[in-house]
């Protein structure tokens, strides 16, 4: 069964979500993402990934103190990213209770920092944030595309232990248009025991259904739940 990750994307303490990475296409869903994760584990959330957009914008973490509320009020197994560029920003996360932190844009720009993570924390914390747009490796929010090949960039970081990695396809993210099914398809033909994560474009059942179907063992959505398109009841059938 598909693991189902909502998402919680934080700008000044709110729960917001965005489209394709345009910061001016904010929309507030809820001024406190405590309550939204509070809900989402009544329903029968397990898991949450929380994006720090201020931070991934700010080159450091921004609102741990939100993060640090979500974990102390909830059981959920939270995992963190945006803005994560440092020891100090990874000691942070953990300390308010991430269990998980993603990296992107630092495993582009300083991968011996990455990998010196990815080793002294173990896989299963540490997990690849893949952002791409037409197979390139994305930074600093999106808002920056580097000419990092993305299938080149999965396999590096591999072979260094990554395990986990969430793989976004930007031209989807916030788009309602359906997710990348080929690309994970693709990811997966060539690293059968990677934990994928699928993000991006989640519309409706059909399309978790059609990513289970290709055997894509993880979804994040945050946009297709937000504006009601697939509702915590639906998702009964996946938890």
């Amino acid at each position: 069964m598909i693991e189902i990750i909502p998402a919680i994307d934080i700008i000044d303490g709110k729960c917001v979500r965005l489209s394709q990475g345009d910061y001016g296409s904010k929309k507030v869903y809820n001024e406190n993402p405590v309550e939204v994760a509070k809900e989402f584990e009544a329903n029968g959330i397990r898991r949450l990934h929380v994006v720090d957009l201020d931070g991934a914008a700010s080159h450091h973490i921004v609102n741990y103190r939100v993060l640090e509320k979500i974990t102390s009020q909830t059981s959920l197994v939270v995992d963190f990213g945006g803005g994560v560029k440092s020891d100090d920003d990874l000691r942070i996360a953990f300390e308010c209770g991430a269990q998980m932190v993603t990296g992107g844009s630092i495993a582009v720009k300083d991968p011996e920092l990455f990998t010196h993570w990815i080793d002294v924390f173990g896989a299963e914390k540490i997990i690849l944030g893949a952002d791409a747009k037409d197979k390139k490796i994305a930074v600093n929010g999106w808002k920056d595309e580097s000419t990092c090949d993305l299938f080149s960039f999965l396999d590096g970081y591999i072979k260094k232990g990554i395990e986990k990695v969430i793989c976004t396809d930007i031209s989807c993210d916030g788009m309602l248009a359906g997710p990348s099914v080929e690309l994970y398809k693709e990811i997966l033909a060539q690293h059968p025991s990677l934990y994928l994560i699928a993000s991006g474009g989640v519309s409706c059942l059909g399309d978790i259904e059609a990513l289970q179907d290709a055997g894509v063992p993880a979804v994040i959505f945050g946009k297709a739940l937000y504006e009601g398109y697939v509702t915590l009841r639906d998702l009964r059938a996946f938890l």
